[in-house]
């Protein structure tokens, strides 16, 4: 019997984990029940896949160690913490300012995302904040460093989820 890491990949690029979707059957219902619920116990989570719980810890192990599964998050509702007011921020830096975008966006603790972009405007910011006056304090901010351009979430109809091919 061969260790996890002698163990032949699942995958053409070496990698046990992608290949277009992705994943072997066993590793796609895995990450599909850890997408459901990531606090799930191995035991739980043989049961979901049909395997055993040291088997899923390994399997788990490895999507780790390949980069298919990055982290373990908690989702929080914003507004449950006093900031009901979210809004998509672009933002198109001023010639010589593009990291202090990132670098401001970083420092800034109600900037809950920040994306590089393509197209006119290279960077798109999730801001989540108590009310309009204090977006403004925000976006004054950035236009230190650039123009902005601002929408406002008003509803969420798909909630955020793994993609698929």
């Amino acid at each position: 019997m061969t260790s996890a890491d002698e163990r032949p990949s699942d995958l053409p690029n070496g990698k046990s984990g992608l290949d277009g979707r992705g994943l072997d059957p066993t590793s796609a219902a895995l990450v599909d029940a850890l997408t459901e619920n990531p606090r799930a116990s191995a035991a739980e989570l043989a049961r979901q896949v049909g395997l055993s719980a040291p088997t899923v810890r390994e399997r788990i192990g490895r999507l780790e160690r390949d980069g298919v599964i990055r982290g373990y998050r908690v989702d929080i509702d914003p507004a449950a913490l006093g900031l009901p007011v979210a809004a998509w921020v672009r933002v198109k830096p001023g010639p010589g300012q593009l990291s202090r975008i990132a670098e401001l966006a970083e420092r800034v603790p109600q900037v809950s995302e920040c994306h590089r972009i393509t197209g006119e405007d290279c960077f798109l910011l999730k801001v989540h904040v108590p009310d309009i006056a204090q977006l403004e304090e925000i976006l004054d901010q950035f236009l230190m460093h650039g123009q902005t351009n601002s929408s406002f979430i008003v509803s969420t109809p798909v909630t955020p989820r793994m993609p698929s091919a």
